[in-house]
């Protein structure tokens, strides 16, 4: 029997389509953390295995907690930073697992690029597809990324790419993350608790050790416990109050550690359509980038 392109092609692209598991529920990150800890590198290369994760409902309680934390009024809508919480289970089971190449302690999160399509109405159930890719030399390591899409139905209305690093052997001649970054004139001045990053681990769920207390940060040397680099973008976020477009792109790079308590300058300049955005201490960055209109949705918003 003869086979044509046309139905040729469903079924090679079925083959070609990477492997997925779907969960039923979120992991647990009080147990994933202790494993993810004591876990040495398993493989050389990065799976393609996806992780799935349906109809994740919003708590509204922790949302709340997550909004006053982070400096976000309360409304009908998600942040644009909390599908990252939610589907961030998912990306610590990935890296958790027996052949992912890097145990998670020493992997450093560089730079985070959400981009949200619409709106997302607290009460919508959400499916995350998370997955690893892009393994690639980086000046003082290996970085790779963490990828995630966030879909209402079969409408997709958040991605977002987390880059990490694993620092060691380097390759001088690869590129970072993008380096043009540019600490904006302070236009405010925040000042961090020492509790902030026990108050957002509570809220996120992200209660990774360097963030919680002054002992168990210098387990991993750092001379105190820092704040989470995603505390830090959410917070510039909040700032910029109701000035972001419904559709929009917030892509930052990570610099020095916050270290807690602190007091930090936050700078923010409309530019282009967009905003220019950074954390500074004494003209050091803790973060740099920039938010900027991204298209609509094709599919249009329900009422």
């Amino acid at each position: 029997m003869t086979t044509n392109d046309a139905d040729a092609t469903p079924r090679d692209a079925a083959a070609e389509a990477p492997p997925t598991r779907v969960l039923d529920r979120a992991p647990n990150l009080a147990i994933l953390y202790p494993k993810a800890l004591l876990k040495r590198g398993g493989g050389k290369e990065l799976s393609d295995t996806r992780l799935v994760q349906r109809d994740v409902r919003v708590d509204p309680e922790r949302l709340a907690e997550y909004a006053r934390v982070c400096g976000f009024g309360l409304g009908s809508t998600l942040p644009g930073t909390y599908p990252h919480v939610l589907a961030f289970p998912l990306a610590i089971a990935l890296m958790s697992e027996p052949g992912f190449p890097f145990p998670l302690p020493g992997i450093v999160h560089i730079a985070n690029t959400i981009t949200q399509l619409r709106p997302i109405g607290t009460g919508e159930p959400l499916t995350f597809t998370v997955g690893a890719q892009n393994l690639r030399p980086h000046r003082r390591g290996r970085q790779f990324d963490i990828v995630t899409e966030a879909r209402v139905g079969d409408e997709r209305v958040w991605h977002g790419t987390a880059t990490y690093l694993r620092r060691g052997s380097g390759d001088e001649t690869a590129a970072g993350p993008a380096s043009d970054a540019v600490v904006v004139p302070p236009t405010a001045v925040w000042r961090v608790s020492g509790g902030c990053g026990r108050a957002y681990g509570a809220a996120s769920g992200d209660r990774n050790p360097i963030h919680l207390y002054p002992l168990t940060a210098k387990l991993f040397g750092f001379p105190r416990a820092i704040a989470h680099g995603m505390w830090v973008k959410a917070r510039c976020l909040a700032a910029l109050g109701g000035r972001l477009p419904d559709a929009y792109t917030v892509d930052v790079r990570f610099g020095k550690p916050v270290l807690l308590p602190a007091t930090v300058d936050f700078g923010a300049k409309a530019s282009g359509g967009g905003w220019d955005l950074s954390v500074a201490s004494k003209g050091r960055p803790h973060l740099t980038g920039r938010v900027a209109p991204a298209p609509e949705s094709a599919t249009p918003h329900p009422g």
